[in-house]
């Protein structure tokens, strides 16, 4: 699955890929014309049906809208987590798929970024 959603990411962009094998992931980084065409796409649903939202991380801007509550979970859908990224100018995400067994058990961790 991992390489048939990279692949589907590259067709909205090129992003640039980036390992972090000590920490049993890889991922992309894209820009923000990449960030708004995969909220405004298909690939957040496709995603969000085979990776439960119990398996996906999302690390959130310290203005983020999107609800976090007490113990650190967030009450948002990947498409949520990506279009507001998307809906700031310069607003990107990172992408990265965990080996199994990594990172608490996720899957997938989003990680959003803008000044």
């Amino acid at each position: 699955m991992t390489t048939g959603v990279l692949a589907a990411a590259g067709a909205a962009g090129a992003g640039v890929p980036v390992a972090q094998v000590d920490q049993g992931r890889v991922g992309v980084v894209l820009s923000h014309d990449e960030t708004v065409a995969i909220a405004d796409g298909p690939i957040p649903a496709v995603i969000s049906m085979f990776v439960p939202l119990s398996r996906m991380g999302a690390g959130l801007q310290p203005d983020t809208q999107i609800y976090k509550d007490d113990k650190g979970g967030v009450h948002a859908s990947l498409r949520q987590v990506v279009m507001e990224a998307g809906d700031h100018p310069d607003g990107t995400v990172v992408v990265f798929f965990n080996a199994p067994g990594s990172h608490g058990g996720r899957v997938l961790d989003v990680y959003q970024n803008w000044n």
